[in-house]
């Protein structure tokens, strides 16, 4: 029982910011590595941005320079912040984590259940 839940999604004018929050919970010892993921209309699923344990990130080309990706290891919490946003940007945004569970077992993969982003005049 584990579960990754998203905020700060919404709809903003372009040019503008939006900061997205992702806490794991649940039956957890520690997280690795978390990462956000987006799915445009009509597109498949694409790396946005990620961060390893000890906090360095890997960026998707298309936000990279604009988007900061950020955690609190003590919350199981990982940060996107998302600046100068654009039309491309418009998508249902999912995070991910890997998770060693507190208990037997090896590591797990867990996913959020998304949040809308939509970059609009």
């Amino acid at each position: 029982q584990v579960q990754l839940v998203e905020s700060g999604g919404g709809l903003v004018q372009p040019g503008e910011s939006l900061r997205l929050s992702c806490a794991a919970s649940g039956n957890i010892f520690s997280v690795n590595d978390m990462g956000w993921y987006r799915q445009p209309p009509g597109k498949q699923r694409e790396l946005v941005a990620r961060i390893n344990s000890i906090a360095t990130a890997t960026y998707g080309d298309s936000v990279k320079g604009r988007f900061t990706i950020s955690r609190d290891n003590a919350k199981n919490t990982v940060y996107l912040q998302m600046n100068s946003l654009n039309s491309e940007d418009t998508a249902v945004y999912y995070c991910n984590a890997e998770v060693w569970p507190d208990g037997p077992g090896g590591l797990e993969q867990h996913w959020g259940q998304g949040t809308q982003v939509t970059v609009s005049a």
